[in-house]
């Protein structure tokens, strides 16, 4: 299924949260941490393109990546993929945007943790460069497992 990238709108948290809430592995925040993050400009969304013509376009999102911005760094908070969206490479294609808008803003370093037993999210990670940084021990809860840290950095602007 083709799918598109655009920045989050406030209409779009209530499906967010729906998406969010399917994945017991992504960080669980409030509707009014989301809407902060949206007005950030700090949530990019995927959703179905446009239907062809004769068909009803679909309005259900399929996933989201939502970052948090620290001086140069970016942190990656969240990225979700509904459960019937799986496997079609969205995940995949948020990242992709989200390392491209990294660049153009010259950012240094993207960084992020994932669970250790999340093996998928972190062969995606280290497909688009991030490399293992670190480990929180103990850092999940339910279960209880350590978090592998993963960095991406960029090289400064001089060395471009």
């Amino acid at each position: 299924m083709p799918f598109a990238i655009r920045s989050a709108t406030l209409a779009d948290v209530p499906a967010i949260l729906a998406i969010e809430r399917q994945s017991a592995s992504a960080a669980h925040w409030s509707q009014h941490e989301y809407e902060k993050l949206v007005k950030c400009g700090a949530v990019w969304i995927a959703e179905p393109a446009i239907a062809e013509q004769g068909t009803e376009p679909s309005t259900k999102l399929c996933g989201f990546v939502c970052v948090k911005v620290v001086t140069a760094e970016v942190e990656i908070e969240n990225i979700v993929v509904a459960t019937e969206f799986l496997r079609q490479g969205i995940a995949d294609r948020l990242l992709h945007v989200l390392i491209r808008q990294a660049r153009i803003l010259a950012t240094s370093t993207i960084l992020l943790e994932v669970r250790e037993s999340n093996l998928a999210a972190r062969r995606l990670y280290e497909k688009h460069g991030f490399l293992e940084s670190g480990r929180r021990p103990k850092y999940y809860n339910n279960p209880c497992e350590d978090a592998i840290l993963y960095a991406l950095r960029f090289e400064s602007p001089k060395q471009r």
